[in-house]
């Protein structure tokens, strides 16, 4: 092996571009030329390769964000767009890449890998947490203290006035940020995709808040909980009582910025290395994970089709602890 590439691709998380800089350093340090690919797959289609030194990934580790820029590519769905990137891939010299991203990223890779010989390593890096083969993924850390922070401070201004505040947190499919970051603010309910939302039955939990004179109340909810996001929610607990005093936050895109935590960038800076060593050794078509506290090899495949699961105990958790 020779060159590799690497590139992210997919949403952002913070801690890709440590994770870049790690490749990047390990692989000039194993003797390889090292390129960046700008805009994932549409890049990788476009031709859009730059030669990266360790000056290249000076001063990155402490950005959000991707330095290689992300894309999500509908060409690169097509056998037609994955021939080019092929081809650019071959008249680059490429002979391993390293792919960071989620399961969108991880599915083109698999089905690149068995179209074309390939050797391709993947690094989870999405704050969903949600691919299977590791305990945390690259951003999952940073997004749930900015989740944090953001809550507790909507908690100040809900003790002031007496309010109830449905804080929409990202989540589309798990419910992992929602859940964690409700237990670490003190909330009295979480609402997630992997749980049945009864209306009912949260409504009676706002009102023994009250009760109990409370003077805040906060029920953080995943974007793809069921019942379709906090919006909606709030206008059902409306009806059951007008004089509640309600206010809805919704977080967004906040959560997939901000500076790397220290945690999400040694995570980063470890699977990186690791990638880097795995395509020395001959490794392809494998998630680089670390499970506890070891490196771990995910096939694509398996990585994207076993969703990583909830413990029970935590939900258990915010009902006894609120």
């Amino acid at each position: 092996m020779k060159k590799i590439a690497v590139f992210t691709s997919g949403g952002d998380s913070p801690g890709m571009n440590a994770a870049i800089r790690a490749v990047v350093r390990a692989g000039i340090h194993s003797g390889l030329e090292v390129y960046g690919i700008l805009r994932g797959y549409e890049g990788m289609i476009d031709g859009n390769f730059v030669p990266m030194d360790t000056r290249s990934v000076s001063n990155i580790i402490q950005l959000g964000g991707t330095i290689l820029y992300t894309a999500r590519s509908e060409r690169f769905r097509t056998p037609e767009g994955r021939k080019l990137a092929f081809e650019n891939l071959k008249a680059h010299d490429i002979d391993g890449i390293v792919a960071i991203g989620g399961d969108g990223t991880f599915t083109g890779a698999d089905i690149f890998t068995k179209e074309y010989p390939l050797k391709i390593v993947g690094l989870p890096g999405t704050i969903d947490n949600d691919l299977y083969g590791t305990d945390f993924t690259i951003g999952y850390d940073t997004a749930i203290n900015t989740a944090m922070w953001a809550i507790d401070n909507i908690k100040d201004t809900a003790n002031a006035h007496d309010r109830l505040f449905f804080v929409e947190v990202m989540g589309r499919d798990s419910g992992f940020i929602a859940l964690r970051s409700a237990i670490a603010v003190g909330a009295e309910a979480v609402l997630i995709p992997e749980t049945h939302t009864d209306i009912d039955q949260l409504y009676d939990k706002v009102r023994t808040q009250s009760d109990l004179k409370k003077r805040a109340c906060i029920v953080v909810v995943a974007e793809g909980d069921e019942f379709g996001g906090a919006y909606k929610i709030s206008e059902e607990i409306r009806k059951r009582d007008p004089k509640l005093d309600i206010r809805v936050s919704v977080l967004g895109h906040m959560q997939r910025g901000g500076r790397p935590s220290c945690m999400d960038r040694f995570l980063a800076s470890r699977l990186g290395l690791e990638a880097v060593k795995a395509l020395n050794d001959g490794v392809s078509g494998v998630m680089i994970g670390q499970s506890h506290n070891n490196i771990t090899y995910t096939p694509f495949e398996k990585s994207i089709k076993l969703n990583n699961t909830l413990n029970p105990v935590l939900t258990e958790m915010v009902e006894i602890l609120s």
